[in-house]
């Protein structure tokens, strides 16, 4: 009885440390299969969120962010997110090729000049949105051809008071009164370079240009300081980033720097320009285009006296437009917002801009370039544009609202409109 009892002790010992051996190999096993489907699943959606075009951008993250952030730490965060290329969402490679086989998009800017700039397509980003060169990358890998830094001012400046940034969000629009906040030429000039030496030491996509990407640009926007020289500042700006940019573009026109729209004047405007021009051209290297960029508020008589202007100077192109400083009546959004001093930019901004479009181009003929933004969030309103004159767009508020989709989605509705034509024949 004790031999039995020993015997079915010892054995019960031995299916109690097989049966526990089991319950720890189903154990792991279950963790096993749980991290794998979680290193999955994590993959998977990190792959999506990956893809400019997925709709999460739009319909989940930019929510939250609205939801949880007022507009100027909004626009902080996007920035600061955007200083990392691999945390942030990029159109597939080859989606231009695969999408626009024939190059219906691709198009000249300033060809009758010494420096034409050929793009890939006809959408950029305007300035305002990255100030001080931080997310040039990130905003090339969402599919825009053109992306343009800045204002920049000589000297850092921390701009107007805080509250400074008011969403509208019932009609796709914004009012700021940043009044040219920037962390000055040394601090941005020193991004750029920094830029170009991790390019020299790990290509990315070769090209002879700034941005780095074949057929692509970096623009740089340049400003004064509020109590800067309303010349020496612009060119001091054109010789520390003449070398280092695509396009330089004169910023005349923004409503938060006092004095500023003043440059718009004929006589003021022709003499900056001629000075500014013959800077560029002083330039050792690789003397970019010069543009201009005007306000959307101006009188016939007063673009006429625009066009005069650009053509006395010999200026490459001129952007239209800045933001506005009316308030059209049909505005939704509470009158408390509505009625902040600043400027307003977005989808009501677009009659304005299209009409000093059309303006601008019956004045100054067909051989200026002339680049249109002010509304633009989607295809339709590009080709609206380019009917009234413009050769190329820029977009900053609609992809404020819209998201990392924006590129993707303006140039697959034009070639939608295109229908068999090219982008540029819509102008001709």
């Amino acid at each position: 009885m004790q031999v039995f009892s020993r015997r079915f002790s010892t054995t019960a010992i031995r299916g109690q440390a097989v049966r526990a051996t089991k319950r720890k190999s189903s154990l792991g096993y279950r963790l096993t299969t749980v991290a794998a489907v979680g290193v999955v699943g994590a993959g998977g959606l990190y792959w999506y969120y990956r893809d400019a075009r997925s709709s999460i951008h739009q319909y989940l993250v930019l929510p939250l962010v609205r939801l949880f952030c007022d507009g100027e730490k909004s626009h902080k965060l996007a920035i600061e997110v955007m200083q990392y290329p691999w945390l942030n969402p990029r159109e597939p490679k080859g989606w231009d090729d695969a999408n626009d086989p024939n190059r219906q998009l691709e198009v000249t800017l300033f060809a009758n000049t010494d420096k034409p700039l050929k793009l890939r397509s006809p959408v950029g980003v305007a300035a305002g949105l990255d100030k001080d060169g931080k997310a040039v990358d990130s905003l090339l890998d969402m599919g825009f051809s053109y992306v343009e830094v800045g204002s920049i001012t000589p000297q850092p400046q921390p701009g107007n008071p805080l509250p400074r940034f008011f969403r509208l969000e019932k009609d796709d629009a914004v009012i700021n009164r940043y009044g040219f906040n920037s962390e000055g030429h040394l601090a941005v000039l020193g991004r750029l370079k920094t830029r170009l030496a991790k390019a020299m030491a790990y290509p990315l996509d070769s090209g002879e240009n700034n941005a780095l990407r074949p057929e692509k640009a970096l623009a740089v926007n340049l400003g004064k300081n509020k109590t800067g020289d309303e010349t020496e500042d612009y060119v001091a700006g054109v010789k520390t980033f003449g070398n280092f940019a695509d396009v330089l573009v004169v910023n005349v026109s923004s409503p938060n720097t006092p004095g500023l729209r003043d440059l718009q004047s004929e006589s003021k405007l022709t003499n900056l320009l001629e000075r500014l021009v013959s800077e560029r051209n002083q330039l050792n290297n690789r003397r970019p285009p010069l543009v201009v960029k005007i306000a959307p508020d101006l009188s016939e008589p007063e673009i006429e006296s625009i066009a005069a202007a650009v053509k006395a100077s010999k200026i490459d192109g001129v952007i239209v437009s800045n933001t506005t400083i009316s308030r059209p009546a049909e505005l939704k959004t509470h009158r408390s917002i509505v009625e902040q001093v600043g400027g307003l930019s977005g989808k009501p901004v677009k009659p304005l801009a299209l009409k000093a479009v059309k303006s601008l181009r019956s004045h100054i003929g067909p051989e200026i370039t002339i680049i249109g933004c002010g509304g633009i969030s989607n295809g339709h309103d590009a080709i609206e544009f380019a009917r009234a004159g413009a050769d190329f767009v820029q977009t900053y508020t609609g992809f404020a609202y819209k998201g990392a989709s924006t590129a993707c989605d303006i140039k697959q509705e034009i070639l939608k409109e295109l229908d068999g034509k090219k982008w540029t024949e819509l102008r001709q």
